[in-house]
């Protein structure tokens, strides 16, 4: 208990207390509990399942989904917590190159909460793709980043009724919705229209028949097979308008073509723009340009690299081939995690760009969707 000093009415008492102040402490730590000091505290263990920073995890098991597809689960030591729909980035070293990956979460946030763990499900699509679904072993230990990524239901932006659409394994984040939304760490209506080619091309099927219910309805569209009970040919607008109507959120998860064909469809039943249409960002990929080779100086703290870079791929992946630990989370310029004051040389961006303006003014690029043109001279944080 604290001691309080009650300041007396007459000066010279609280001078007669003031020189008993001594044997007073002396006395209430003689009267305290002998047992040690908390080393650490709610608030304090809170901040770790909410902020994990990159983390040291351990592959724990792999289930082939599809014949391209497989999930891989990760222990994490620790509880962790993020909302179903966001990505982790995952990174390891392979052979001279420190990679890294941004894949969306397919387990549930009870998982990772309660059972810490958590599952990437992963698509042959890539070296680092290829090289987790050829050669990844149990006992294999990687590092995972902080859950990322705003591809999740937010009850003041999104409707309660969401119309998903899933392409290839764009599946992922919405599986991991369906159990949240089973287990109740999620609460909003979902109909998924789940694109494949054949019936062989779907993963998770069984499970995500299981999850259905009364806020969870999945309809599978198959494009290169008829089945009955399945829906077959493309999402066009007229099976948009069967399965949703009235005021409904469209979240999209697949390829850039799915993408552009299903918002042409979509403006034809008069559904647009960001408050009704949201996607999940696809990673940059290599650039269709004449093979050229530039010199790129990367400052990172007080040490300087001078390595190669392609002119077809990115500063990110120039910096990973070399071995370069750097920051990285969306690889789609949006996230802005990477971001990275530009010294000297002439670029071009993926896309849009995605920069702040003050990022623009001051001189910064995301090294993620950013090809060189040039010798190029950059600083970038510590990853």
């Amino acid at each position: 208990m604290a001691y309080k000093f009650k300041r007396q009415i007459f000066g010279f008492m609280d001078l007669l207390r003031f020189k008993k102040m001594v044997p007073t402490r002396e006395k209430m730590l003689a009267e305290g509990s002998a047992e040690p000091l908390p080393k650490t505290f709610r608030v304090n263990e809170t901040a770790k399942i909410l902020h994990p920073g990159t983390r040291k995890v351990k592959l724990a098991e792999i289930r082939d989904e599809t014949h391209d597809i497989k999930t891989f689960v990760f222990e994490t030591f620790a509880p962790s917590m993020f909302r179903a729909g966001q990505y982790v980035s995952l990174r390891a070293k392979i052979g001279g190159s420190v990679v890294s990956r941004p894949y969306a979460i397919s387990s549930s946030p009870f998982d990772a909460l309660r059972g810490n763990k958590v599952a990437v499900t992963i698509k042959r699509a890539g070296f680092f793709s290829d090289y987790m679904c050829d050669k990844a072993a149990v006992g294999d230990e990687f590092e995972l980043g902080d859950p990322s990524g705003d591809f999740f239901h937010d009850g003041v932006r999104d409707s309660r009724r969401v119309l998903g659409i899933a392409g290839g394994s764009g599946i992922t984040p919405f599986f991991s919705m369906a159990q949240a939304i089973a287990e109740g760490s999620e609460d909003f209506e979902l109909t998924l229209l789940y694109g494949a080619k054949t019936v062989k091309d779907l993963a998770f099927k069984d499970r995500l028949d299981a999850l259905c219910g009364d806020k969870f309805k999945v309809v599978y569209v198959l494009s290169d097979e008829k089945k009955e009970g399945f829906e077959h040919g493309f999402i066009t607008a007229e099976l948009i308008s069967k399965y949703a109507q009235g005021d409904f959120t469209v979240m999209m998860c697949g390829p850039q073509v799915m993408y552009d064909f299903a918002d042409k469809e979509l403006a034809k039943i008069g559904v647009s723009g960001a408050r009704r249409v949201r996607k999940e960002a696809n990673c940059v990929s290599t650039r269709d340009v004449k093979p050229q080779e530039f010199k790129l100086r990367v400052h990172i703290r007080d040490e300087a690299f001078d390595i190669k870079a392609d002119a077809r791929e990115t500063l990110l992946t120039a910096m990973e081939r070399a071995a370069l630990q750097v920051p990285s989370k969306c690889r789609a310029g949006g996230c802005g995690f990477c971001h990275s004051r530009l010294i000297e040389g002439k670029f071009s961006i993926a896309g849009a760009d995605k920069r702040r303006l003050a990022d623009v003014k001051f001189g910064f690029v995301h090294p993620c969707c950013t090809y060189p043109d040039s010798d190029m001279e950059i600083e970038v944080p510590r990853g």
